[in-house]
């Protein structure tokens, strides 16, 4: 896909913004109908500053990502809609790196639901065993092969509510595998992108919901499609958790978080 171009400077004109401070806990959710509950690892505190920034400042944010990585990847391994489903699916409390250890060899046997099905539960169980909440995640790849097949002719839906009654799949699932499978400009909160936008501030939230809100109503259009990509590479790799590298930084001349990390 062509690099998308670079909007022109934007004037600094002040946004509203959500109840500052810190950033407490988001509660766990119903992630899918058949194997119960999968609660998301709380998100620690972020200290953040009293204000989010100006959109002159966040545009120059995100034309200094896109010039550094003008096409990101995510880091999750699939092949087609449907794997990266299950990947997205098996990767709750769990890391990329471990999803795609356990997906490389299921993946080589069954990449479409109906081949997913044939395999079976308990087979598929014996794939993922390796991966975190492994019987409830097998229950749910199952019994989401099966609605593809019963009710979408195998296909993955392009549509966020056809998505979201998939058992194992909750928002943030359904917004990853539009974004990357059908190219929509979602833009899904995980505890980095949640942390990251507390901190520079993009947005200020105290929920993942509340923040995927607010992203995709001030990121510019130019921008959006890649922000999710942009913005959880960078809280992995830069802006770390205990200790962000902010002398290596891109962005660290317009981040306005209050204790970066001294050279």
């Amino acid at each position: 896909m062509p690099a998308r171009k670079t909007p022109p400077p934007v004037k600094n004109v002040p946004r509203p913004r959500a109840a500052g401070g810190a950033v407490g806990s988001v509660k766990g959710v119903a992630s899918g109908q058949l194997g119960g509950w999968i609660t998301p690892a709380s998100t620690a505190p972020v200290e953040t500053a009293p204000e989010a920034v100006d959109a002159g400042t966040l545009t120059e944010i995100f034309r200094r990502f896109h010039a550094a990585e003008p096409e990101p990847k995510g880091e999750l391994h699939y092949v087609n809609p449907f794997t990266l489903l299950v990947a997205v699916v098996l990767s709750a409390q769990a890391t990329d790196r471990g999803v795609n250890l356990a997906t490389g060899p299921l993946f080589a046997v069954a990449d479409t639901p109906e081949t997913m099905l044939a395999l079976g539960e308990e087979n598929v169980r014996s794939y993922i065993r390796t991966i975190g909440l492994f019987n409830t995640k097998a229950k749910n790849v199952i019994a989401l092969s099966r609605i593809l097949v019963e009710q979408h002719g195998g296909a993955v839906p392009a549509s966020l509510e056809a998505l979201q009654v998939l058992p194992g799949v909750g928002a943030k699932t359904a917004s990853v595998v539009l974004n990357i499978a059908f190219q929509v400009p979602r833009i899904a909160v995980d505890t980095h992108i949640f942390r990251v936008s507390n901190r520079i501030p993009l947005f200020v939230g105290s929920t993942t919901d509340k923040v995927q809100a607010g992203l995709e109503a001030i990121v510019p259009e130019p921008y959006r499609l890649h922000a999710h990509h942009w913005l959880i590479l960078h809280g992995r790799y830069t802006c770390k958790a205990r200790k962000p590298e902010c002398p290596r930084c891109l962005i660290a001349d317009l981040c306005r978080y209050p204790a970066k990390t001294a050279a």
